[in-house]
C-alpha cells in the first residue's frame, strides 16, 4: 500500500499560489488605473468665494508681505464680523500713514511664522481678537490660540499691538484680547502701543476710534514716519457692471459655491448652510403684545448631529421694503448685475461679498443694512454730501473730538438710524450704491440655543424666539431682521415649502456625563430653550432605565396668563417626574416684582445640599446683562449663609464650579 499523500498524485498545478497572487495583484492594479483615469467630474468654473485654488494659496503671510512690500499685518479673531471690520479699517488706515498693511484670518495662515516678522524692516503686527462664549477664542482664532499656548517660540524683534473686542456683561470680559496681549510679550515679543479695550455694552466703536487716534500718531513717532495727509476716501473695491452674463453664473444668495442652494452636499457650515424646511411654526404666548414663537425644522437626510447645549445658526434676510427703498433714494435698478473686485490683486479677498450678483441680492442676503453704521463708514460718505453742512457733521462724527463723539452717539445711536434713516435724513447725501454696498458689514448669521434633544428629535431643530420689534426716537418703527423672518417663515408658502439656511455651532453647555449628577436650570424668558432639550433629554435617559438624578428648573416670565412658555409641557414632565421641581416666577402678576434669584434664595437649604454635597451642575441661560449677574449673586449669598463664607471665599467657590464645569452660562446682551 502506497504510503504517499494524495497531493503527490495530481499533477502539478500549472500557477503556484505566489503566481497567483501575484497576478491577482497586477490584475488589480491595472483595473485601478484604468478606473482612475475615467474623466473626472468636470469642475465647475467658480470657485468657492474667497478661496483661491489651493495650489495658489500662500500659507505664509511672511512670504507675502515681502512680495507686496507691506510691513504691516492685521490679524483678526472674529466671530460676528466686527473684529475683521477694524482690521479692514486698521490695514487700510496705514496706507494713510505712508506704510503698507494687509487684514489676514489667523485660520489661513501659518502662524508659527510670527517669529520672521523681524526680518520685515519697520514691520509691525496688529491683532484685533474678540472673546467668544465663556472667554473662548473665536472660531477662526482657536488654532493660534491654541499655537500660543503651547509654542515656546522666540518671538524677539516682533513688534505688536492688541485690540480687544469683548463685552464687560460677560465673566471673561475680553479674555482672548488680554490673554493673547500678555502671551506674545511672555514669548519675546515687544508691544509697541497699549492694549485697546472694546466693550459693546458701552460703545465698542467710540472705544475703537479713540484708540485708533492715539495710535497712528504713536506709530509715526515709533516708525520715524510722517501722516501722508491723504484723508480722501481710499477705495479697495472697484465695480465691474456685467451687462450680457448668463445668470446661471450669478449668485442669488448662496454663500460658498454658486447653486449650493440647489444641489445641497455635506458638509454642512458656515459657508455651506443646509435648507432646512420649517415644519412648525407657532405663537407660545397665549396673550400679551409680544410675539413668541416655536419653530421646528427638519434635518431629514442632512447628516446634521447635534447635542442638547448646542447652537443653531440661522442666516436670516433683509425686508424687501427697505431693500426697495434703498433702491428709490438711491435712484438705481436694483437687478443690475455687478462684480466687485478688490485693487489688491494679492489679497485673499476677492470681493466683499459673493460676485457677481444684483444689488438687490446683495442688499438682501449678504448686507447689514440694519444695524446703525459705524463712523469710516459716514467718514467714506461724507465726500457725497452736497451740502457742506451734512460733510461737516459726517467727518466730525467719525472723530474722537467730544463734540464728534456725542453728536454720533445721539444722531446714530440713541436714534437708532440705520442707513435708509440716515439717507431720508440727509437729503444733501447720494453716494454711488456700489460705494455704499463696499462699506456696508456683512449680514451676520443669528445664534439660537437648540431647544430639542436629539435622542428625542433626531431629525428636527427646535428654535425658541421672540419678535423683536420697537419704534425709535425718529418714529420709525424698527424690527429685527432675523426674528421678523423667522415669524414670517409659514410652514407652507403659496405650496412652496419655507426654509431656513442653517448649520450647528458645537457649544460646551453640556449636561454632567453622569445622569445621577442633579442639575439646576435657571432660565427665564426664552432662556428656557436650552432646557427643553435638557428636559427631553433626562426623560430619555429616565426611559432607558438610567439612574437620574434631581432635575430642578427656575423659570420666569411676567404674567401666568400670557407669556408662560411651554406651560403644558414643563408641567407634564412635573408630573411624570422627569422634573424633579418647577419653580416658576410671575413678575408681574403680584404688586412686589418676583424673579428666578429670589425663587433660588427661597429655596436655599435644596440648593447648597444639592451643590456642596450631591455634586449638582448648574446652568444658567437668558440675559447676560441684568438676570446673570443677580443669579450669580444669589448663589454667592447662599455659599456665604449655608457654607459659612465670606464674599471672597463665595466668590472663590462659585468660580471653582465654573472652573470644574459645573457652573455654565449661556447668556447674550
Amino acid at each position: 500500500i502506497s504510503t504517499q499523500p494524495e497531493a503527490m498524485e495530481e499533477e502539478e498545478p500549472l500557477f503556484s499560489n505566489l503566481d497567483l497572487f501575484l497576478f491577482t495583484l497586477i490584475a488589480g492594479l491595472i483595473i485601478y488605473w484604468f478606473m482612475s483615469r475615467k474623466k473626472a467630474e468636470p469642475i465647475p468654473e467658480f470657485k468657492q468665494l474667497d478661496q483661491p485654488a489651493p495650489s495658489t494659496r500662500e500659507t505664509s503671510f511672511i512670504e507675502k508681505m515681502k512680495k507686496t512690500g507691506r510691513n504691516i499685518v492685521v490679524f483678526y479673531g472674529s466671530q460676528t464680523g466686527t473684529g475683521e471690520e477694524f482690521a479692514n479699517r486698521l490695514s487700510k488706515d496705514a496706507q494713510r500713514y505712508g506704510m503698507k498693511g494687509m487684514a489676514a484670518d489667523p485660520e489661513e495662515y501659518d502662524m508659527c511664522e510670527l517669529s520672521r516678522l523681524a526680518e520685515i524692516d519697520n514691520s509691525l503686527a496688529i491683532f484685533c481678537m474678540a472673546t467668544y462664549g465663556e472667554g473662548d477664542p473665536t472660531d477662526n482664532a482657536q488654532d493660534f490660540y491654541d499655537w500660543l499656548q503651547e509654542s515656546d517660540g522666540e518671538l524677539n524683534g516682533v513688534n505688536y499691538t492688541v485690540f480687544a473686542l469683548g463685552n464687560k456683561t460677560y465673566e471673561h470680559y475680553n479674555a482672548m484680547g488680554v490673554y493673547v496681549d500678555k502671551r506674545l510679550e511672555e514669548l519675546g515679543a515687544k508691544r509697541v502701543f497699549d492694549l485697546g479695550m472694546g466693550d459693546d455694552d458701552g460703545n465698542l466703536e467710540e472705544d475703537f476710534v479713540t484708540w485708533r487716534e492715539q495710535f497712528w500718531p504713536a506709530m509715526c513717532e515709533h516708525f520715524g514716519v510722517e501722516a501722508s495727509g491723504e484723508d480722501s476716501s481710499i477705495r479697495q473695491y472697484e465695480l465691474k457692471e456685467h451687462n450680457d452674463i448668463n445668470m446661471n453664473k450669478v449668485y442669488t444668495g448662496e454663500f460658498g459655491c454658486l447653486k449650493s442652494f440647489e444641489t445641497q452636499k455635506p458638509p454642512f457650515d458656515a459657508k455651506n448652510p443646509f435648507l432646512a424646511p420649517v415644519i412648525v411654526n407657532r405663537k407660545l404666548n397665549k396673550a400679551g403684545n409680544r410675539h413668541l414663537m416655536h419653530l421646528e425644522v427638519d434635518i431629514t437626510g442632512s447628516k446634521i448631529r447635534y447635542e442638547s447645549g448646542d447652537h443653531v445658526a440661522v442666516y436670516p434676510t433683509n425686508d424687501t421694503a427697505i431693500v426697495n427703498k434703498l433702491g428709490q433714494i438711491l435712484g438705481v435698478d436694483l437687478d443690475t448685475v455687478i462684480s466687485l473686485n478688490n485693487l489688491d490683486e494679492e489679497s485673499n479677498k476677492k470681493h466683499p461679498f459673493p460676485c457677481p450678483t444684483t444689488y438687490r441680492t446683495a442688499l438682501t442676503h449678504y448686507l447689514d443694512i440694519i444695524h446703525p453704521p459705524r463712523t469710516n463708514v459716514l467718514y467714506e460718505l461724507a465726500q457725497y454730501a452736497t451740502d457742506p453742512k451734512d460733510q461737516e457733521n459726517m467727518r466730525k462724527m467719525a472723530s474722537s473730538a467730544p463734540e464728534g463723539k456725542a453728536l454720533y452717539q445721539s444722531f446714530v445711536l440713541e436714534d437708532n438710524r440705520n442707513i435708509l434713516a440716515i439717507l431720508e435724513d440727509l437729503p444733501s447725501l447720494r453716494p454711488p450704491i456700489d460705494h455704499l454696498c463696499e462699506l456696508m458689514p456683512r449680514l451676520q448669521a443669528r445664534y439660537y440655543s437648540i431647544a430639542s434633544s436629539s435622542k428625542v428629535h433626531p431629525n428636527s431643530i427646535h428654535i425658541c424666539a421672540v419678535l423683536v420689534e420697537y419704534t425709535t426716537k425718529t418714529g420709525r418703527l424698527t424690527k429685527g431682521v432675523a426674528t421678523t423672518w423667522l415669524k414670517n417663515k409659514l410652514v407652507a408658502d403659496n405650496g412652496h415649502k419655507s426654509t431656513v439656511p442653517m448649520y450647528i455651532r458645537k457649544s460646551q453647555f453640556r449636561l454632567p456625563f453622569k445622569a445621577s449628577n442633579p442639575v439646576i436650570m435657571v432660565g427665564p424668558g426664552t432662556g428656557i430653550a436650552p432646557f427643553m432639550g435638557f428636559i427631553q433629554e433626562r426623560g430619555w435617559l429616565k426611559e432607558q432605565g438610567k439612574e437620574v438624578g434631581e432635575t430642578v428648573l427656575y423659570f420666569g416670565c411676567r404674567h401666568k396668563n400670557e407669556d408662560y412658555l411651554y406651560q403644558e409641557d414643563l408641567e407634564e414632565a412635573e408630573k411624570t417626574g422627569v422634573i424633579t421641581k418647577l419653580n416658576v416666577a410671575f413678575s408681574r402678576d403680584q404688586e412686589q416684582k418676583v424673579y428666578v434669584q429670589h425663587l433660588l434664595r427661597t429655596n436655599k437649604e435644596d440648593l447648597w445640599r444639592q451643590i456642596h454635597t450631591d455634586n449638582a451642575h448648574i446652568y444658567i441661560c437668558g440675559d447676560a446683562r441684568n438676570m446673570a449677574r443677580d443669579v450669580q449673586t444669589a448663589f454667592y449669598e447662599i455659599a456665604e449663609e449655608l457654607g459659612g463664607m465670606t464674599r471672597t471665599q463665595a466668590t472663590d467657590y462659585i468660580k471653582k464650579l465654573m472652573t470644574k464645569g459645573r457652573y455654565s452660562q449661556d447668556v447674550w446682551s
